[in-house]
């Protein structure tokens, strides 16, 4: 096999290529500096770079031919030269050995765009690495000077595939090694994942690569693969051990993995159980790993790794508009109560502030308890109890109400859940004021195949909500029905541009509108429904211009994300609905509206402000429309 002339052999750098992916899955260090959106709170940079010995700085350039303007994008994202440059490091020594790493890394980003020929020279000071002696030092002025020269070389393509052992029976066509096809270092050993994955999947937990043959032919720029596989047994689960527990218990640990002692093994029964355990969200990390060997009775152990959360927490949130006004939440929670991740949760927010009426301020607060695994590791318990004073422009409401449920889960993309709900409510609307104690038996139904909940490019979700409701007071009774769905397409794999769209309908059967409490009625308008408009603005209304709420409606919205940079992006999009006092939905006084959104991205999610301004406007409508908050719209 030959070795390409930077000094680096092709499986060395499959494998360097491999670590490099997992290295970016690594748990984060503390630092002692904080910023927040790249904004430094306290700290600095150089409380970070304090502990550095005889700190040197460098300045780096990296010379790549100007055929190949992406390829010197992706190697300056591979150098940890590049990445580190503001930071100095630990003297003479310390950047001979950064720079001996950096040229591997930048040879093995060769590897992955199919360059087998490519040469990567890295000289300190002028100087060449491989000329320099493993004491010299850089006594001159700083920053001391790096230059890495690239020549890529040409693409390599897929030669002769040859698949050996348990894998001759396979098609290598079918895990993506086809002849002429990518024989990039990440195809290739994605095609080893997928084919270990698939003899896993016929239940042998220990199928490996055992042996990796490659060869690189420089006269036809092409590379011969040749995988050897060994597929193991068929097997069951043996035991399961937890280490890492110390407040959630660990036999519950063990039970909500769900995986049953005997029972065939499947690396998707794997995936589930980790996403199950970090679904609890009392652990930071969670590793779900087969044993090395099988046990006595022919099953397989496994084994898993847990570190856990800071059981406590708190935070603060706020949103704005200038047709709602500010509005402030709060709230405290504890994930591990009685030790197997209950959940208790206290909130409360206050909205409406910025009206002149102080005493037209909404008021929330509510309790949350929740208890996963009650009937299989798949179900939870919920319990809640919320109080509410709040005077949209439809009504003024009090209420209390409380609720006892269960939901579960059915696969990874599919929940439903049950409750059983007793509300008692005293509202005052257009049809006078009126008491309510309603028993309500709400069912929902979710499909969410997203590649993302925070910010999908991919997928949709679909709800399905019913909810029959008596009214014991009134002795009246109806059933409240809504949809909901949601999609996201991004054309490029790049998904700088996102197409998304929603469509959301629902209709209240069984009762007059006059009969059905002004808070369980539909509405529209408003930053969570048709941007441009008041909240509740859209419908039907009262002499005096309330609006009064209806009986059935529709919304729909569609949104072009376009990712500006890696963290600010722009959404143009349109916005419409329609509310009726009937019980379906009519078209005839659809109201649109439209506008444009600036987003930050952030790791808990996108910074969203948008604004809009209604295309249909009656009188009364507000001109415009600008409403902040965290997440997309949808």
């Amino acid at each position: 096999m030959d070795r390409p002339a930077a000094g680096l052999s092709l499986p060395r750098a499959l494998l360097l290529a491999l670590l490099v992916t997992s290295a970016m899955t690594a748990a984060p260090q503390p630092a002692a500096a904080f910023e927040l959106f790249g904004i430094k709170l306290w700290g600095s940079s150089d409380d970070e770079d304090a502990d550095i010995v005889d700190p040197m700085t460098y300045t780096v350039t990296i010379n790549v031919p100007d055929d190949y303007p992406d390829l010197k994008d992706r190697l300056e994202a591979a150098s940890a030269l590049k990445t580190d440059e503001d930071r100095p490091v630990s003297g003479s020594l310390g950047l001979m050995a950064k720079a001996r790493g950096d040229r591997e890394q930048l040879v093995a980003a060769l590897y992955t765009d199919a360059r087998y020929e490519g040469v990567v020279n890295v000289s300190i000071d002028g100087r060449s690495i491989d000329d320099l002696p493993p004491d010299a030092e850089f006594t001159g002025p700083q920053p001391v000077p790096v230059v890495i020269d690239v020549t890529p070389g040409p693409k390599f393509t897929l030669g002769d595939i040859r698949l050996a052992g348990d894998a001759a029976g396979l098609a290598s066509a079918d895990f993506g090694l086809i002849s002429g096809g990518d024989a990039g270092s990440g195809a290739i050993l994605k095609a080893e994942a997928l084919i270990v994955r698939a003899l896993k999947e016929e239940g042998r937990p220990l199928a490996e690569i055992t042996d990796r043959e490659i060869v690189a032919d420089h006269n036809t720029t092409t590379l011969d693969v040749t995988l050897t596989v060994k597929a193991g047994p068929v097997a069951g689960y043996g035991a399961t051990t937890v280490e890492g527990t110390e407040q959630v218990d660990r036999e519950f640990t063990e039970y909500m993995t769900g995986l049953k002692r005997g029972a065939r093994y499947s690396p998707k029964d794997i995936d589930d159980a980790r996403d199950r355990l970090l679904g609890l969200e009392v652990f930071n990390s969670v590793t779900v790993r087969e044993a090395g060997a099988l046990d006595g009775e022919g099953n397989i152990p496994i084994e898993v790794q847990v570190t856990e959360r800071k059981p406590r927490y708190f935070g603060i949130g706020g949103t704005v508009s200038n047709t709602e006004g500010l509005g402030l939440e709060g709230y405290w929670g504890h994930r591990n109560l009685f030790g197997r991740a209950e959940k208790l949760r206290f909130d409360g927010s206050i909205s409406g502030i910025g009206s002149n009426d102080i005493s037209k301020l909404n008021y929330n607060a509510g309790v949350m308890f929740e208890k996963p695994g009650v009937v299989g590791p798949a179900s939870k318990f919920f319990a809640n109890l919320r109080t509410v004073y709040e005077h949209p422009d439809a009504y003024d409401r009090f209420s209390v109400k409380g609720g006892v449920g269960l939901s579960y889960q059915l696969d990874k993309q599919q929940t439903v859940s049950a409750e059983l709900s007793l509300d008692y409510s005293k509202i005052t609307d257009s049809f006078g004021k009126n008491e309510y104690l309603i028993a309500s038996v709400p069912l929902q139904y979710v499909f969410d195949n997203r590649d993302d909940r925070l910010n999908p490019t991919s997928g949709f979700r679909v709800l399905a909500f019913v909810e029959p409701s008596y009214d014991t007071l009134n002795n009246k009774a109806f059933i409240k029905l809504r949809g909901e769905g949601s999609a996201y397409y991004a054309p490029a794999e790049s998904n700088r541009f996102v197409l998304a769209g929603r469509v959301a309908a629902g209709s209240i059967l069984g009762a007059g509108l006059t009969n059905v409490p002004a808070d369980r009625r539909f509405y529209a308008g408003g930053g969570g429904s048709v941007r441009g408009y008041s909240y509740q603005g859209i419908g039907p209304k009262d002499a005096d211009g309330k609006p009064i709420g209806g009986l059935s409606y529709f919304e729909t919205s569609a949104e072009l994300r376009v990712a500006v940079t890696e963290t600010i992006g722009i959404v143009p999009f349109v916005d419409a609905g329609t509310v009726s006092t009937k019980q379906f939905p009519e078209f005839s006084d659809l109201k649109v509206g439209a506008g444009v959104g600036l987003r930050y991205l952030t790791p808990f999610g996108p910074l969203r402000v948008d604004a809009a301004v209604p295309l249909n406007r009656d009188p009364g409508d507000p001109r415009f429309g600008i409403y902040a908050g965290i997440g997309q719209s949808f």
